[in-house]
Parts: structure tokens; C-alpha cells; sequence
């Protein structure tokens, strides 16, 4: 047998850019709040596969053409960032264009899929440009449609994360679904821009710096975080069965208490990390979830709760129950001093968020399965973050969509760490017997 090398797997790669099909106007712009300039180092990469029924008589001409209606409600990510005079960055909306991939794969969606069970070949199916370090040329939004030779499709999605949260990304790409069916015939839904920069109140003074962000930098025009070693990223499934049994590990009898999947799958995986790191482990994490309340309709911004958990106790030596008892007790939420320390330094200044700590993201309400092609969802749906500090990241997805109970088939976790704590906690997790 052959084994084909990674990188000649994905070939065929044809660039264009697909702008709206109606002009923007002059002088169109949006100025990202403090919370999104928060993220600008960060970048959601997601895929999508569908089988062949799923994308019968979908040609690129025909996707292309939907586009041109789907960029006209959301224009700002076609358009490019620029800096005002004080060097807060801003987007031009000025039509440049989503950048769109077209690729070929000798595999089928299946054999793909079986063939990369820990999702390691997913980065084969969507692009990693970053912003910069040219801003008047750099897209925020990257589409890849790669055809199989079974007739199957996958879309891979790279977004800018100081564009929108993951929330908001899904919700946008869903509608290109909807734009393909030709259900959208009622006038823009998209983002509202501003003309001309906002006018920015002095911040007050923060009552401490945040905790769950860390300055970095400055990095410049070229939007990269700079990790001090190499992060992997490794992805595994939660069935339904062994979602329940880890609840009960956490939770169960002896706590009188049933806690949430979200915080069962991080107070065991912050214990076994915190094995695997061997006499470092972590006394400080960041929980990223969403906030709807902070949502507003029409607007392209980042939305999320960001708190931060300290514990005086060895995590390493826990119960469970009293890990999860503190991600829910004692999570003290940041996100207003997030705020203020961006605008103190009037926007320009650089952060990581994802991996200043250990980090917990819960995407379990992250539509990904709500992109439908001619009716039909994807089978298999990914997202993960680009740019995740030396800390880590843990993140909570919904799984394939089933027969199960909750409809949800479970969950997928993504967990990037270290080169070196990845391979521990492999073992780890092979010894509680939750890798298939």
C-alpha cells in the first residue's frame, strides 16, 4: 500500500475573490469595539463535508453567484483593515472581496474521514492565511471548496476572528446556505457599518488588569500570535454512552448533584492536563462561553462571556466534583475588564486570549450543523482555533447529529497544547478509556 504524503493530498488549487454584487458606497466603514480588537491575533478555521446528494448541482458558478447576494448583506468581510491616525484599526468596506479557494482530493469523503479519525488532516481543507502583513490586501474571510472524487464536497471556512465570534461566524455561513436555496429575498439581513470612525469616550480606569488576557507584542501589521514552542492541536468524540458515564464520574451520587456537560468534560480534562504537565499544572483558567444578552442583530462583533477561575487546591489530586463545583463558583467574569484595558490603550495594543491560560471554550450551541446544501446538513462539521497561546485551549463542540437522546450524538472535544503535554495527555485520556 502507497501512503500519500499529506501535503499532495489537497491539489489543483485555483484562487479568485467574490465581492458583493451590489457597490458598498464611499466611505463605508466599521470600527471594531474593544472586544474584537481583543481577538484580532485569533482565527476561527472551519470544515464542512458534505456526500454527493447533498451537493448535487452546485458548480462553482452557481456557488460564486450566491455569493454575490450573501456578500451584500455581510460587506464587511469583503472588505480590508486599515489604521486611523492613532493606529486603531478599522475595516474599509470597499468591496475587495472573500477570497475563494477551489481544490480536488483523490479520496472519497469517507475514506477521508476514516482515514483521519483525530481530525489531523482537517488544516488540508482550509486556508491559514492571517491578516497581514500587508493590511490593504489581507481577506478576513477565506472559503475552500474542495471536491472528492466520490462526488462529495467539503467548505472550509477561515474567519478573522475580530470580525465575530464563532457564534456569529457559523450564523453568517449558515445563511450562505440559505442563499443557495434563493430563500433570502427580502433585502439585506447583514451587518450594519458605520460612516466614519466612532468617536471613542476616554475608558475609566480599570479596578485590576484582567487576568484572562495577556499583552503580547507589538506584533504589527502582521496579525500572528508568536508561540515560544510548538502547539498541536488533537480532537476526539465523546459518544452519548461515555458522555454519561463522565458525568457520573463527576457528578453521580456521592455529590448529589448532576453537573452540566460542559463543565463534566472540563473539570476532567483540567485534571488530566494537569497530570500530564507533572508538578506545573495550572491553578488559573479561562472559561470563554457566549453571551446572547451582549448580541445585537445586525451587527458583526464578538459577543462572549469571558470569566476566569482560580483555585487554591491541587487539581491534580481533586475530585472531579469539586473541579466543576469551582468552574461553576468561582468563575468571575472579565469581560468588562477586557474592555477597558483595550480602550485604555486605544486599541492598538495586542492580546491573546485563547492560551493565556488554560483555556475552556464551550461551543456546544455553535450552529454547525445548520449550514444545509439542497436540505441536506453535513455530515461532519469542525471548527478549532488558530493562534491558541503557550497555555492551551480545551474546546467543547456538539457532535454529529444522531438518533441519541439529546439529538447531538454526543460530543467532540479539541484540545491544542504543547508538542510535548499533547503526548501526555493521550495517555491520559487512554487510560480513563475515553479515545475509541
Amino acid at each position: 500500500m502507497v501512503v500519500q504524503e499529506p501535503e499532495k493530498l489537497v491539489y489543483g488549487l485555483k484562487l479568485s475573490s467574490v465581492g458583493p454584487a451590489q457597490v458598498t458606497g464611499p466611505d463605508v466603514v466599521l470600527e471594531p469595539a474593544a472586544p474584537d480588537l481583543a481577538m484580532k491575533l485569533h482565527y476561527l478555521r472551519g470544515v464542512y463535508f458534505f456526500l454527493g446528494p447533498a451537493v448535487e448541482g452546485l458548480t462553482i458558478p452557481r456557488i460564486k453567484e450566491s455569493m454575490f447576494s450573501w456578500c451584500n448583506d455581510y460587506y464587511p468581510v469583503s472588505g480590508r483593515f486599515r489604521r486611523s491616525d492613532s493606529g486603531r484599526p478599522y475595516i474599509k468596506c470597499n468591496d475587495c472581496g472573500v477570497r475563494f479557494i477551489e481544490a480536488r482530493c483523490d479520496r472519497t469523503v469517507d475514506e477521508w474521514l476514516e482515514a483521519d479519525g483525530h481530525c489531523s488532516l482537517l488544516g488540508l481543507l482550509v486556508s491559514h492565511q492571517v491578516v497581514g502583513p500587508e493590511l490593504f490586501f489581507s481577506p478576513t474571510c477565506l472559503i475552500q471548496v474542495t471536491h472528492f472524487k466520490c462526488g462529495g464536497m467539503s467548505l472550509g471556512l477561515s474567519w478573522a476572528h475580530v470580525l465575530g465570534d464563532p457564534f456569529l461566524a457559523s450564523d453568517c455561513f449558515n445563511m450562505l446556505g440559505r442563499t443557495l436555496l434563493g430563500l433570502l429575498c427580502d433585502g439585506p439581513k447583514g451587518p450594519r457599518a458605520l460612516s466614519g470612525p466612532r468617536k471613542l469616550a476616554d475608558p475609566p480606569k480599570p479596578a485590576r488588569e484582567p487576568t484572562s488576557i495577556k499583552p503580547v507584542g507589538p506584533v504589527g501589521d502582521h496579525w500572528v500570535v508568536d508561540n515560544n514552542c510548538k502547539m498541536e492541536a488533537f480532537t476526539f468524540h465523546l459518544s452519548p454512552d461515555q458522555l454519561a458515564l463522565l458525568e457520573s464520574k463527576v457528578g453521580g451520587q456521592s455529590h448529589g448533584v448532576k453537573f452540566p456537560p460542559f463543565e463534566s468534560i472540563c473539570a476532567i480534562l483540567w485534571q488530566l492536563i494537569a497530570k500530564a504537565r507533572a508538578g506545573d499544572e495550572p491553578s488559573t483558567v479561562t472559561l470563554i462561553k457566549n453571551d446572547p444578552s451582549k448580541r445585537e442583530n445586525g451587527i458583526l462583533s464578538n459577543s462572549l462571556k469571558i470569566c476566569v477561575v482560580k483555585v487554591d487546591f491541587s487539581v491534580a489530586d481533586a475530585d472531579p466534583g469539586e473541579i466543576a463545583r469551582a468552574l461553576i463558583d468561582r468563575a468571575e467574569d472579565e469581560s468588562g475588564l477586557i474592555k477597558e484595558a483595550v480602550e485604555r490603550d486605544g486599541g492598538v495594543a495586542d492580546y491573546v486570549v485563547y492560551g493565556a491560560n488554560l483555556s475552556f471554550v464551550d461551543w456546544e450551541e455553535v450552529s454547525m450543523y445548520g449550514l444545509r446544501l439542497n436540505g441536506n446538513q453535513p455530515i461532519f462539521a469542525s471548527y478549532v482555533i488558530e493562534g491558541v497561546g503557550d497555555e492551551g485551549a480545551v474546546f467543547v463542540l456538539p457532535g454529529p447529529p444522531s438518533s441519541s437522546k439529546d439529538g447531538r450524538g454526543g460530543r467532540a472535544v479539541t484540545v491544542t497544547l504543547q508538542e510535548n503535554q499533547l503526548l501526555q495527555l493521550k495517555r491520559e485520556l487512554e487510560k480513563q478509556d475515553m479515545l475509541a
